[in-house]
């Protein structure tokens, strides 16, 4: 039998010694790469946070071209507002109810806002978006440009 078995010698110290320092380095490389991986998770977190406060923030002040640079072209935002039917909006539809309408008709008292960013899964995200009047389920995809918006459905609250 080999000496290593019964743990005798010089030999098998050195093997225990090797194998006990590979065993350290991918134990440390794994913990590394968890860590990035939150650090990417919590990067995006952020982003995408500020993807969808640029957006409820473009419609408070009314701001078209912040608005659109917060949309995905092919946007689309579903209202659900009580017994009326529900109505679609795409990108160009809001940028333009936004450049024509101008800052949102609240008092600033109540343009405020509450984000929850739901989940991030690689390029896609869920984020919620509470205001006073109405709740938005928000998803998003990252681009070249960052996160953007795709789709909105939205409760308007009476």
């Amino acid at each position: 039998m080999p000496e290593c078995l019964h743990g005798y010698g010089d030999d098998c110290t050195m093997k225990r010694l090797v194998l006990s320092f590979g065993l350290a380095l991918l134990l440390l490389s794994n913990i590394s790469m968890n860590a990035q991986n939150n650090k990417t998770s919590s990067d995006d977190s952020s982003a995408v946070r500020a993807a969808v406060t640029e957006y409820i923030e473009a419609y408070y002040v009314g701001d078209a071209h912040r608005m659109e640079q917060t949309l995905y072209f092919h946007y689309l935002k579903h209202v659900i507002h009580g017994d009326i039917p529900m109505r679609e909006m795409t990108a160009l539809q809001i940028v333009q109810a936004v450049r024509s309408h101008g800052p949102a008709d609240l008092p600033p008292a109540e343009r405020t806002e509450q984000i929850s960013v739901l989940d991030i899964s690689g390029g896609i995200a869920s984020a919620k978006l509470v205001t006073p009047h109405w709740v938005d389920y928000v998803t998003l995809s990252r681009s070249e440009d960052g996160w953007k918006i795709v789709s909105v459905i939205q409760q308007i609250e009476d």
